[in-house]
């Protein structure tokens, strides 16, 4: 089991998000998390990646209980975020972005980012500064970054919300074979991609 989330529940002053939510993802599954706008499709998501905390509840990952004192832990060896505004380093290499994780974990990560790169379609492109890629390939390379360190689940934000549709497609093709042997959620608005997935929640 990579993902085994039990009763979780969020809420503001004056609104209540979800309320006891139980999610669990093996390797290999994916899950699309659907509804309208402000929902709390993403605050799901950043409950499960543990940027956030719930108001109750408990997060496993790969077997792991999520606590406090070890959220950073797990978040760096086992999870991997791709965001639908890429969040790269605008100024620095593709090289260097996708590596980035690896350094952040004190990891040698260079025949890793390489080999990631040319399985994103980008080889022979690494010194190029991320500022002068196209949107579809910013995306190819937020998700070779999320892939840095071999993470076990991978969540992505709306992924496609910011490409055209056959950029979309494209994106949705190669997140799914790179990640077949991860567990990965997917936050959407577009059936299209839900679609993709093995099975949806709509909040």
């Amino acid at each position: 089991m990579i993902l085994k989330a039990t009763a979780l529940s969020k809420k503001y002053p004056g609104l209540k998000l979800f309320d006891q939510i139980d999610l669990e993802l093996k390797r290999g599954e994916s899950l699309a998390i659907m509804g309208p706008s402000g929902v709390g499709k993403s605050t799901l998501l950043n409950l499960i990646g543990l940027l956030d905390a719930p108001d109750s509840g408990d997060i496993e990952i790969c077997n792991q209980l999520a606590k406090r004192k070890n959220q950073a832990l797990l978040l760096n060896r086992h999870i991997g975020f791709i965001f639908q505004s890429f969040n790269l380093l605008e100024e620095e290499s593709v090289f260097t972005n996708v590596i980035m994780p690896a350094r952040i974990a004190r990891k040698d990560g260079k025949k890793r980012a390489m080999e990631l790169i040319k399985r994103v379609g980008l080889e022979g492109r690494e010194h190029q500064l991320a500022k002068f890629l196209s949107g579809g390939e910013k995306q190819r390379v937020a998700i070779a970054r999320a892939l840095c360190n071999d993470p076990d689940l991978i969540l992505a934000d709306e992924p496609t919300g910011n490409l055209d549709s056959d950029n979309s497609k494209l994106i949705c093709d190669l997140l799914f074979e790179v990640c077949k042997d991860k567990a990965l959620i997917i936050v959407t608005h577009d059936v299209k991609v839900a679609n993709y997935c093995q099975s949806s929640l709509t909040l």
